[in-house]
């Protein structure tokens, strides 16, 4: 894979981050903002694809909504509680088309997580 040439010109393009994470049988392609199951893309949108990416930083860690919009989105006041919902709810039927809506998690406090099997390959693309 080619890494992109440095330029000011897309600020937005921040390949210092690795390129792709992987939770469970989801991979995730910064560069593409959008994940795959197998060959099939996803087709997310830019707020589901941030929610997801900061999901899969860290599998099985329990975020609120206030979290989500600071860690996700960087939004830290006037956030909007149902967007996260709403957000959490295309994820899910895009990943449950995929055979993977399984995945993401709502605990008793309304905290959501990424459930991903023990060997969840985090380490197929280290220093990619």
């Amino acid at each position: 894979m080619n890494a992109p040439l440095a330029s000011d010109h897309f600020p937005g393009n921040d390949m210092t981050n690795p390129r792709f994470r992987e939770a469970g049988e989801i991979v995730l392609d910064q560069f593409h903002r959008d994940a795959r199951v197998d060959a099939q893309w996803l087709g997310l949108a830019l707020r589901e694809f941030a929610l997801l990416w900061r999901l899969a930083a860290q599998p099985g860690e329990r975020l609120c909504d206030e979290q989500l919009h600071t860690e996700a989105f960087r939004i830290t006041q006037g956030a909007d509680p149902e967007g996260i919902a709403a957000d959490i709810a295309r994820l899910r039927g895009k990943l449950a088309a995929a055979g993977a809506g399984h995945l993401i998690c709502t605990d008793g406090d309304g905290r959501y997580f990424l459930e991903v099997p023990p060997d969840n390959g985090l380490t197929r693309f280290a220093g990619s």
